[in-house]
């Protein structure tokens, strides 16, 4: 790592994320403001698009070999289809991927996504700015063997 990457907290590589949408959600303007947040900030981004099922997005991950796996929830089904994700991750033997769930998640589920293992959960309401820096912090505690890109 280099003196520079010290100084500002950064790996010699930008982070990797996935935002990918789930399920039945037809919106994904928040994914996509996320997704070119995070771009500005130097990480690589990828975003699966709309309407996928929990295996796609668990081998999209692998097969893209991400950090972070963040999924955008709007349609109230994220407790059972994030629940088959992590299931899925864990079958996979990728359950190092840091997990995040984003987008309309009532406050009373938030604990139950966290006892399942996502690692955090961003209310609707949580400022854009944060995020690059949320997701280094949690790259930094819970970090992963990776290959070189």
């Amino acid at each position: 790592m280099n003196r520079t990457a010290k100084l500002y907290g950064m790996t010699s590589r930008p982070l990797r994320i996935l935002i990918t949408k789930v399920g039945l959600d037809g919106h994904d303007r928040g994914a996509k403001v996320v997704a070119r947040c995070l771009r500005d900030a130097g990480m690589e981004v990828i975003y699966t698009g709309l309407h996928r099922r929990p295996e796609e997005v668990v081998l999209a991950a692998i097969q893209e070999d991400v950090d972070i796996l963040g999924i955008s929830m709007l349609s109230g089904a994220h407790l059972t289809l994030v629940g088959r994700i992590l299931e899925q991750l864990r079958r996979a033997r990728a359950d190092d991927i840091i997990v995040v769930v984003g987008g309309v998640i009532p406050d009373e589920d938030a604990p139950a996504l966290l006892n399942m293992g996502v690692a955090r959960v961003f209310s609707q309401d949580t400022p854009i700015d944060v995020l690059p820096g949320e997701l280094r912090k949690l790259a930094e505690t819970c970090p992963r063997p990776h290959s070189d890109h």
